[in-house]
């Protein structure tokens, strides 16, 4: 281990001209790359994406995956630019998340996301949307206000008033 830090030291001392140069070169990446890195209250490190969310009351998971989820999955799978199709089908629900390379824009992605989706035949009664985008803080907490004996106008109206 000795003689490899000889042999680089060496090195340093033959070349200083080459060293030199070398050092220079990573210092202005280095202040080139500071002087580009965006910075963000809360950044967004999430892949770019789109969301197609069906609602289809009443359906079992099965119906919903051969009738909904397994067409929207297959018309998205031809969107330029993107780099899987991911689904999940419930009881009377089909969300299809469609990922982007990091090039693609947020706006890009879910425009062809909803020219796409008026392309598939969907059966009567299922609706589907398109999922707005949202940064970092966008699902935080997610909450249901029920109650068994008052209705959910009720609700907000006794929190607001």
């Amino acid at each position: 281990m000795t003689k490899f830090v000889e042999r680089i030291v060496g090195f340093a001392l033959r070349n200083h001209i080459l060293v030199f140069f070398l050092t220079a070169l990573l210092a202005a990446g280095g202040v080139i790359s500071y002087l580009h890195t965006p910075v963000e209250a809360y950044p967004d490190v999430t892949n770019t994406r789109a969301r197609i969310i069906t609602q289809w009351p009443g359906r079992s998971a099965e119906e919903v995956e051969k009738f909904v989820t397994l067409p929207i999955t297959k018309e998205m799978s031809t969107i330029p630019g993107k780099t899987d199709v991911r689904s999940i089908s419930l009881f009377g629900l089909s969300v299809v998340t469609v990922n982007f390379r990091d090039d693609i824009d947020d706006f890009y992605a879910q425009q062809y996301a909803a020219n796409r989706i008026h392309n598939v035949d969907l059966p009567e009664g299922a609706d589907a949307e398109v999922e707005p985008p949202y940064g970092a803080t966008g699902e935080i907490f997610r909450y249901v206000i029920k109650s068994k004996d008052r209705p959910i106008r009720e609700l907000f109206s006794s929190r607001n008033g």
